[in-house]
């Protein structure tokens, strides 16, 4: 990537606006668009995290996924790790309502993608058992002021852990817009459509994810995206 191009960092309302004109204008569906994420998470995992290079003799990832977008798209992202022969646990305190976060959890459980009951609050616990954890909780959607239960007790947890964190889109806990100064600290970070506000000083492995995005939304956002090498679907920033 040339050292002139920086792309726009988004505004949570900006990335908002996308979404549904990709959902309403461009008829993408809400499941295609999970599923263009998730993948291209997993994909981002493999890069950043390769299983010849894992510490542990077994490839064991932890995914903690939210009720909500962000929720959807670590379950993807769970399926895709272990077809790619990770060993993935998912940790899903408030299972949704919604039929899409229904239809991927089956998903993940046909494929005996194990489901934990309860986080261990023993953090050496999390330690020995995972190489990394995925946190795919909070996202965009979530105030960063008001985080309830059991939210706010898993961020907890997840600022004492010593394994490597990946946060999808905008790490749990943190505002959108805002650097984070006292939240979770990700060692790898998976901007989806185009960085947020919140990335701008992030200094760990950056990803960004949203090859599919149409010329014309590009365009009118002024993303100024970067170029994608070769195929790939997603590139580091």
């Amino acid at each position: 990537m040339p050292d002139n191009l920086n792309p726009l960092h988004l505004l949570k309302g900006d990335a908002a606006a996308i979404e549904t004109e990709l959902l309403r204008d461009y008829k993408f569906g809400q499941q295609q668009l999970i599923e263009l994420w998730g993948q291209a998470c997993a994909l981002a995992i493999t890069k950043a995290y390769p299983l010849s290079a894992l510490s542990k003799k077994q490839p064991t990832v932890l995914v903690i996924c939210g009720p909500d977008e962000n929720g959807s798209i670590g379950l993807v992202c769970a399926r895709h790790l272990r077809i790619f022969d990770y060993e993935p646990t998912v940790y899903h305190p408030k299972r949704s309502s919604h039929s899409l976060h229904q239809d991927f959890t089956i998903q993940c459980e046909k494929m005996d993608i194990p489901f934990l009951s309860y986080l261990p609050t023993e953090v050496q616990l999390i330690n020995d058992a995972y190489n990394l954890v995925i946190d795919a909780m909070l996202g965009l959607e979530a105030d960063s002021s008001n985080i309830k239960e059991p939210y706010s007790g898993i961020l907890v947890t997840l600022k004492q852990i010593k394994i490597p964190i990946v946060s999808v889109d905008v790490p749990s806990g943190w505002d959108a817009e805002e650097p984070s100064q006292d939240g979770i600290n990700p060692e790898v970070l998976i901007s989806l459509i185009a960085p947020k506000k919140c990335a701008l000083n992030f200094s760990g492995k950056h990803f960004l994810a949203g090859r599919f995005l149409p010329y014309d939304i590009q365009k009118k956002y002024e993303l100024n995206l970067p170029d994608y090498a070769g195929t790939d679907c997603l590139l580091e920033l």
